[in-house]
C-alpha cells in the first residue's frame, strides 16, 4: 500500500487568530510576542512583517528596529490554544493517525483513507476548506510518502497552500529547491555547506558521505543526505499513538544566549498549559529537547509528584534541565518542550497560567473573556509605557 501523509501548517498562526478577532488589523505588520522596550522574542508575525525581515525568536528589539510601524501585540496563548483545538478536533474526523507536532503544525498519516475522502488533493482541499469554515483560518498543507518530504512541501505556496509531491519523485522535487528549504538546516549549516562547496541541494545529493562527515560528524552527515534527497530519518519520531504534547522552535541562527534560550522556553511553558486546559488533561513528566548545532540531540526528563499545573511550574523544571545539561557555550540549533504521560483530567483553570489571590484570577478570567470576544483589548499596565498610545488604536 502506498503511504501517504498530510503535513498541515497554520498561516501565521497566532497574527492570523488575531487578525480573525479583530479585522481592523488586516493588511498591518502584526507582530505577537514582547512589548518594544522590554526584553522577549518574536512568537510569530504576520506575512506583512515577514516581508520587512521580521521573523520568529527573532529579540524584539531586532523586530522593532526593522519594522517599527508594526502592530505589536502580547501572546493570548489561551486563545490560540482554544483555536488550536478546534483546528486538531477537525483534522481527526479526516484520520485518527494525528500527531500535533506543535500547537500550529500537525502530522497526518492519510494512508488508506482514499475510499473516505479520495485522492490526496481531494481530500486536501476538503481538510483547507472545513478548517476555514469553522475557524476563519487558513493552512497549508503538504503530501507525500513520509513526514519529511509532506513538512517541506508545507512550505511551498504559503499562505494558503497545497503541494503533492507524489512518491518516488522525493528527491527530483528537493534537488529543485533552494539550499534555504533543507528544513533542519540554518543559516550556520549553510555556510558551513558553502565552505566545501555546497550551495545547493542537487550539489549536496552528489557530495561524497566521507566529506560530509569530516565537515558534520555521523549524525549530521546522516541527517543531510537523508533530508537532501527527500528521506525520513525519523526527524518526527513521536508516535500518534503516545499520550503527549509537545512544541519547539528552530533557530534561525544558532545561539548560545542564554537569555534567547529562556525566552523561547517561556513561549513553549505557555503553549503546553494552555494546551493542557484546552484538551483538559494533565501530566507529570516533563521532556527536554536539545539539538545542538552539529545535529547531535539529547533528550533529558522530569518527573514531578504532582501535576504541572502552570505555565510556571513547566517553566521552572523546563530551567533545571536546561542548566543540568547545557553548558552555556555550546551552540543550540532548536530547543523543545514535551508532556507526557498524559492522563484525562486538570488542575483548577486559574492555576495554569499564574498563581496568584482570587481577585487577581477573576480579573485575569474577566481580561481573557473580553479579549476572546472581541470586544476590546486589555493589557497588563507595566506594559504600557507613559503617554504611550497603542499602535493598534490608531
Amino acid at each position: 500500500m502506498t503511504r501517504l501523509f498530510f503535513h498541515v501548517d497554520l498561516d501565521a498562526f497566532f497574527a492570523s487568530v488575531e487578525k480573525r478577532d479583530d479585522p481592523s488589523l488586516e493588511g498591518k505588520p502584526v507582530i505577537i510576542g514582547a512589548r518594544p522596550g522590554h526584553r522577549g522574542v518574536v512568537s510569530t508575525c504576520s506575512y506583512e512583517a515577514r516581508a520587512f525581515g521580521v521573523h520568529s525568536a527573532q529579540p524584539i528589539s531586532e523586530a522593532f528596529r526593522l519594522c517599527p510601524q508594526g502592530v505589536f501585540l502580547p501572546v493570548r496563548m489561551k486563545r490560540y490554544a482554544e483555536m488550536s483545538a478546534i483546528v486538531m478536533e477537525t483534522l481527526r474526523r479526516f484520520t485518527p493517525d494525528v500527531t500535533q507536532i506543535s500547537i500550529d503544525e500537525a502530522a497526518l498519516d492519510m494512508t488508506g483513507t482514499e475510499r473516505l475522502w479520495g485522492p490526496a488533493a481531494e481530500a486536501a482541499g476538503d481538510i483547507k476548506l472545513e478548517i476555514f469554515k469553522r475557524t476563519g483560518l487558513t493552512v497549508s498543507i503538504g503530501a507525500g510518502a513520509n513526514r519529511y518530504v509532506a513538512k517541506v512541501a508545507s512550505g511551498i505556496g504559503k499562505p494558503d497552500g497545497l503541494t503533492i509531491i507524489e512518491e518516488g519523485r522525493e528527491a527530483e522535487f528537493m534537488a529543485a529547491l533552494p539550499i534555504e528549504k533543507l528544513w533542519g538546516a540554518g543559516e550556520k549549516t549553510r555556510l558551513a555547506l558553502a565552505s566545501i562547496g555546497v550551495t545547493s541541494i542537487h550539489a549536496l545529493v552528489k557530495t561524497a558521505p566521507g566529506i560530509l562527515e569530516a565537515r558534520f560528524g555521523q549524525a549530521g552527515a546522516r541527517f543531510l543526505a537523508s533530508a537532501a534527497a527527500g528521506g525520513d530519518e525519523n526527524f518526527f519520531s513521536e508516535s500518534v499513538k503516545s499520550p503527549s504534547m509537545s512544541g519547539e522552535t528552530t533557530f534561525e541562527r544558532d545561539t548560545i544566549s542564554g537569555e534567547a534560550l529562556d525566552d523561547v522556553l517561556r513561549n513553549l511553558a505557555d503553549e503546553l498549559a494552555a494546551r493542557l486546559l484546552a484538551q483538559k488533561v494533565s501530566s507529570r513528566t516533563l521532556c527536554l529537547k536539545l539539538r545542538y548545532d552539529d545535529f547531535s540531540c539529547v533528550t533529558r526528563r522530569s518527573t514531578s509528584s504532582e501535576p504541572y499545573d502552570s505555565s510556571d511550574l513547566i517553566l521552572r523544571s523546563a530551567r533545571e534541565l536546561l542548566t543540568r545539561n547545557w553548558n552555556g557555550s555550546r551552540p543550540v540549533r532548536l530547543i523543545g518542550l514535551g508532556l507526557h504521560g498524559l492522563t484525562e483530567g486538570k488542575a483548577v483553570q486559574g492555576s495554569l497560567f499564574e498563581k496568584g489571590p482570587d481577585a487577581a484570577e477573576k480579573a485575569r478570567r474577566a481580561v481573557e473573556k473580553i479579549r476572546i470576544s472581541g470586544k476590546g483589548r486589555l493589557m497588563r499596565a507595566r506594559f504600557i509605557k507613559s503617554g504611550e498610545k497603542r499602535r493598534d488604536e490608531d
